[in-house]
């Protein structure tokens, strides 16, 4: 037996007492064995923790030859080791698929001649741990002390699980449920092992080589540790790993209330700012702790759920999980989030399940009233157009209008200022019926059907419009100063 706590399906095949004999699977034979165990069941993986030998006299194991392989491959992705078939009892013909899968997979399938009980291999195998557990005990001792290191604070997460790693002996990696970062400092599974993060938290924490488990967060199951046995150490169990998790989870929420007073700050600062009470200087300081890069160009978006009572947590959650700089204040249903002019922040602002619009980038330190107006006048084109996202920018025409308001407000009075009267004084809706129609270049369907109005309705409106303004929109003059008419509206503030 061996004297260093780990026997392996080769010990127990050389064993003179075991007369094992191996029928498949020879790559696998240098296997780990934990635990001796017998089961009847053709599924009995969710109650294994990993590097049994499973001891059957036949009745799991079904008859056909798909069925065989399957039974084979659920055994082999749960960690089992060994398979131990009793000879002479009630083992079924073992067909070319199943002995054809464990040689390709390294299963090693052995069989127990009837004279040996069951009982005499646990006893070998659990004598040979003996050893091996007072080792893992010692583990698990030291591993719950990683509470007292995160109560010191004064160890980074990196610094804890890579003591963790040293004391468990598994490679230690930590990943969202879409398998991205979890934890500062805590790789995500490689891309050939990312395949073992499962679908479900209910899923079996074993898998080849080690062990995978949920950790619990603030709205459920927030992602996995995956812990990979590493060549040469002792590892310490399935035990230790499921603490590591606990650890992982009080570690998650610490880092979570660090980030909820970071925005609580981000939300004062950022309501100042859109006061115009910081000077630059205050301004430049606050922005450095939220880590905003030095004279970065920024940009101002306002945020608004599609459905009526939804949340924008799925925003917040993108650009937490994403590690952009951010500010972020609530206003009721809708966010202000100040942001670096950088392309995959904004992308992480076009949820599907929320609509933005964004102001142009301005300088650290700018007034804020501008690029608000752009923010407003940006997400009521994007409400009207049904897009998850528009920019102030993405209005070309906007660029050729004057930058001062009294030349705006003169245009639209000169244009508009009939049409803006009749509507306030009958309720109606003749000026945004022309915007939204105009927006769909003139197509009279597309917009009654934006405007859940009868062509025929649009088309009256259209009219009314003309006679009210006395422009005919057939005329090229008339219809190019009307839409730059429309546009200086959009930019000025509302009253």
């Amino acid at each position: 037996m061996p004297q260093d706590g780990v026997i392996r399906v080769e010990d127990l095949l050389r064993s003179p007492a075991l007369q094992l004999r191996l029928i498949a699977g020879e790559p696998g034979v240098s296997r780990r064995v934990a635990w001796a165990h017998v089961s009847e069941l053709e599924d009995p993986t969710p109650w294994l923790f990993g590097s049994e030998m499973i001891m059957t006299t036949g009745i799991a194991i079904p008859g056909s030859a798909g069925r065989q392989r399957a039974y084979l491959e659920r055994l082999d992705d749960a960690g089992v080791a060994c398979l131990a078939v009793s000879e002479q009892l009630f083992v079924p013909p073992l067909t070319k698929a199943f002995l054809a899968a464990a040689g390709e997979r390294g299963f090693p399938v052995v069989e127990v001649p009837i004279a040996v009980p069951f009982m005499a291999i646990s006893q070998e195998v659990a004598a040979a741990v003996q050893v091996d557990t007072g080792q893992r005990l010692n583990a698990q001792l030291q591993v719950f002390g990683a509470v007292r290191w995160l109560a010191a604070g004064n160890l980074s997460t990196q610094e804890i699980f890579a003591r963790l790693e040293r004391l468990s002996g598994y490679r230690l990696y930590a990943c969202t449920t879409r398998r991205g970062p979890l934890l500062d400092g805590v790789p995500v599974p490689p891309p050939d092992q990312a395949r073992l993060i499962p679908g479900t938290p209910t899923s079996p924490p074993t898998v080849p080589g080690g062990y995978v488990l949920p950790v619990s967060g603030p709205r459920g199951t927030a992602g996995y540790i995956l812990a990979m046995e590493t060549a040469g150490a002792a590892p310490a169990g399935v035990s230790v790993v499921q603490h590591i998790a606990t650890v992982a989870a009080l570690q998650l929420s610490m880092q979570a209330h660090e980030r909820e007073m970071l925005r609580r700050e981000g939300a004062e600062t950022l309501t100042e700012m859109l006061r115009g009470v910081l000077d630059e200087a205050i301004v430049a300081r606050r922005l450095a702790v939220h880590g905003f890069p030095a004279g970065a160009r920024l940009v101002l978006a306002i945020v608004r759920p599609k459905d009526p009572g939804a949340s924008c947590d799925t925003v917040v959650d993108a650009l937490a999980q994403g590690r952009f700089p951010q500010l972020v204040l609530r206003q009721e249903e809708e966010l202000y989030v100040l942001i670096p002019d950088d392309r995959a922040a904004r992308a992480a602002l076009a949820a599907s399940d929320t609509i933005t619009g964004a102001s142009l980038p301005f300088r650290a330190g700018a007034p804020l009233g501008v690029a608000r107006r752009e923010a407003q006048w940006a997400i009521a084109r994007a409400v009207e157009s049904g897009k998850n996202m528009i920019s102030y920018g993405d209005d070309r025409t906007g660029r050729w209008l004057t930058s001062e308001s009294a030349d705006l407000q003169a245009l639209v009075d000169d244009v508009l200022r009939a049409v803006i009267d009749y509507d306030d004084a009958h309720g109606g809706d003749l000026l945004p019926t022309i915007r939204i129609w105009l927006e769909h270049d003139r197509q009279t369907d597309k917009a009654a059907q934006a405007l859940h109005i009868h062509p025929n309705t649009l088309l009256y409106r259209v009219r009314r419009f003309e006679q009210i303004t006395g422009r005919s929109l057939t005329s090229t003059e008339a219809l190019a100063e009307t839409w730059l008419a429309l546009r200086a509206a959009a930019t000025l503030p509302s009253r």
